[in-house]
């Protein structure tokens, strides 16, 4: 009975990443947020059956992760965790469509299999988008596009602070954990309840934490405003950043690139 507490579970870091001084970093955060929100939309608007028009879409998480000196490994680890809820979507896709849609090397690939193929795609290629967004804008900063775009101020620092009391709620769940079981010693059997008083006592931490959280911030002058550190102002740059991405997402989106080049190096071959 335990909850994973490595760096991949803490979204922390990836607002530590965010800190850095790249390119992509200073761009504003309203141009990211956009290009993202665009990105999203682009790759969620392909049928159910497409898999070889998402591929170069890859190009722009993987530019980004690059230019931004982003640790490969830490995103690829987050993906992977939340990975199991893409392939339980889809996970009856074969067994229920088994109509053959696609011959490949004499092996015959049913329809059911290419939908799940694609979901897993643009799972894989939309929770990149967002991860890398937060390791080069932070969620603080990401927040603060929202409500320079219009979001109501509420919604904004309620999405605020549901994002950072997550991490509080996860690490008083660790504590406590920990605590049962140094008391077990080791024991494995869980009954009703103790699962109770586990619960009960995390729920007591938790609104104790909570009071705690905001007798800080009140204290530090918090009045409900999202601010960013970070000097902000749409430049040149940015309009010429989201343009460009944008028309590139158009363009994949048109043009099934994959698919023409591949049957162009098959007809040369």
């Amino acid at each position: 009975m335990t909850i994973p507490g490595n760096e991949y579970v803490d979204m922390s870091l990836l607002d530590d990443l965010s800190y850095g001084n790249t390119f992509v970093h200073r761009l504003d955060p309203r141009a990211k947020l956009l290009t993202t929100l665009f990105f999203v939309i682009i790759v969620v608007s392909f049928s159910k059956y497409e898999v070889a028009g998402l591929m170069p879409f890859f190009i722009f998480p993987t530019l980004i992760i690059a230019i931004g000196e982003i640790p490969v490994r830490l995103i690829v680890k987050k993906v992977l965790l939340v990975s199991p809820f893409a392939l339980a979507i889809g996970v009856f896709n074969p067994i229920l469509d088994t109509e053959p849609m696609v011959r490949l090397g004499g092996v015959t690939i049913s329809s059911g299999w290419m939908a799940y193929f694609s979901i897993l795609l643009k799972f894989i290629l939309t929770i990149t988008a967002a991860l890398v967004l937060i390791a080069t804008t932070s969620f603080q900063g990401v927040c603060f596009a929202l409500e320079k775009l219009g979001a109501p101020t509420v919604f904004v620092v309620q999405l605020m602070f549901l994002y950072r009391y997550l991490f509080v709620l996860v690490k008083e769940a660790a504590s406590t954990l920990q605590a049962y079981n140094s008391r077990s010693f080791g024991g494995s059997s869980i009954s009703i309840r103790v699962i109770t008083q586990v619960l009960g006592n995390l729920f007591m931490r938790t609104v104790e934490r909570s009071e705690r959280i905001y007798a800080a911030m009140a204290s530090r002058g918090f009045d409900g405003t999202v601010r960013f550190m970070r000097p902000h102002g749409i430049r040149a740059l940015d309009v010429a950043f989201t343009l460009l991405c944008i028309a590139c997402f158009i363009l994949f989106r048109a043009l099934n690139i994959a698919r023409d080049l591949g049957s162009l190096i098959t007809g040369g071959g």
